[in-house]
């Protein structure tokens, strides 16, 4: 059956982000959608974000179109060019390959529910222009992903066997 009975997905909370990059979106809920109904060749997500939190750190991707809609409440979408908010009902587009950092946060004071779709290319790398951050390819596949400092350094793996955390 095609239809996704959204409480059944499973909910993750936080990112994957090493820290400290992890803390502003420590609270962030989302839901793969997309996987739940089987879905490979791009990714539905719907993402909470309670008051202060933020969707992800500010990134853009090489291989990967990005869309995004506010379902609920309002966030403010943070990239090179500024802010702009966006309320229930406005989107915004990233189109793959564009070196524009963006990300979205939550200022009010009450939860913000996004839906966000994007490509699922494992080919994809990416940046966090405001951090050591990047990612590399492969975090589809399980073959790569991993994200590493912008001297392709792991992150767990600094000069001296661990990383200074």
């Amino acid at each position: 059956m095609a239809k996704i009975d959204i409480e059944a997905v499973p909910e993750r909370v936080g990112s994957g982000y090493p820290a400290p990059f992890d803390e502003p979106c420590r609270e962030r809920r989302s839901r793969a959608l997309g996987l739940a109904g089987g879905l490979t060749q791009f990714g539905v997500n719907l993402v909470t974000l309670p008051p202060g939190a933020w969707s992800s750190q500010r990134h853009w991707h090489a291989r990967e179109d990005e869309f995004v809609q506010v379902l609920e409440g309002e966030v403010v979408l943070v990239t090179d060019e500024g802010e702009a908010i966006l309320k229930a009902g406005e989107c915004a587009a990233f189109p793959a390959g564009t070196r524009n950092g963006h990300h979205f946060r939550n200022r009010s004071g009450r939860n913000a529910v996004l839906l966000a779709v994007g490509t699922r290319d494992d080919a994809d790398w990416g940046e966090y222009p405001d951090i050591d951050l990047i990612y590399r390819p492969g975090r589809y596949s399980g073959r790569g992903g991993v994200f590493a400092h912008k001297d392709g350094t792991p992150y767990g793996e600094a000069a001296g066997g661990k990383d200074e955390e």
